[in-house]
């Protein structure tokens, strides 16, 4: 029973100088797979050398994050997308629409965003979709550049009924679930319940969002093997089952080879 962390940071500065050592904490914990998402042009560097150190196990996202656009987006863009043909990447990401903390570079974002999405259908890569506060823009950019010929994963979905439904009528894409669904007063579970598992996947987005019990620490790879407990309490599954489900959804998302179903 192999566990896909489809979304993690474990290459930022939070984990220094831990990131070998939480590596190996999560491959002894049943996890053969880290997907990682880039944040912006100053992360580059430290995702490589991580995934470089862990073959095999480590697999690079290239992106630029919602947060990190500002006046300098354009050069920020075009160093992101100089990475693309120079070495291989399983999806676009981690990139979207945030105004949870600042709407000022909307307009850049959604410019940014769209650009991203049209890499995602040039190289035939899924997306790595970060949304706050933002569902009816995220959702106009997809059906603008084209929701039918993307592929992807709504990262870290905490969203309403409303919004869930917009997205189970995209075919391509998945739910990432992460330590939200273990809060006590979080109605993801129910929400959730909604929808198929053959559309989610797990993730925990470390460093950010632990699950309970270790809620308001650092979140660390290891620790997914709670949000799946929770995912499979949520549809009457065994852990077993819910393990192999949100696995293979993901080795089929994100096209990972070399790798057995279960």
């Amino acid at each position: 029973m192999k566990l896909i962390d489809t979304h993690n940071h474990l290459y930022l500065e939070d984990f220094d100088p831990e990131q070998d050592q939480l590596a190996t904490i999560a491959k002894e914990s049943g996890i053969d797979t880290l997907l990682l998402p880039n944040v912006d042009t100053s992360t580059i560097r430290r995702m490589h050398d991580l995934c470089d150190r862990h073959p095999d196990f480590a697999y690079p996202m290239m992106g630029l994050h919602p947060t990190s656009v500002d006046e300098h987006y354009a050069k920020n863009l075009k160093e992101t997308e100089s990475w693309l043909g120079r070495r291989v990447y399983c999806g676009i990401g981690e990139i979207g629409i945030d105004l949870y903390w600042d709407k000022t570079y909307l307009k850049e974002q959604k410019e940014v965003f769209e650009e991203q999405l049209r890499w995602s259908i040039d190289l035939n890569l899924p997306v790595a979709i970060h949304t706050r506060e933002a569902y009816p823009e995220v959702f106009d950019s997809l059906y603008k550049v084209g929701a039918d010929t993307l592929t992807g994963v709504f990262h870290s979905f905490t969203g309403n009924e409303t919004e869930l439904e917009e997205i189970k009528k995209l075919n391509n894409f998945k739910i990432g679930i992460n330590g939200v669904i273990t809060f006590k007063n979080s109605r993801l579970s129910e929400i959730i319940r909604q929808t198929d598992i053959r559309k989610i996947v797990l993730e925990t987005d470390a460093p950010y969002l632990a699950p309970v019990p270790y809620r308001g620490k650092r979140n660390e790879p290891a620790y997914i093997w709670k949000t799946a407990e929770k995912v499979a309490q949520t549809y009457g599954l065994t852990l077993e089952e819910t393990v192999e489900t949100t696995r293979i959804n993901a080795l089929k998302l994100f096209k990972i080879e070399n790798k057995p179903i279960s």
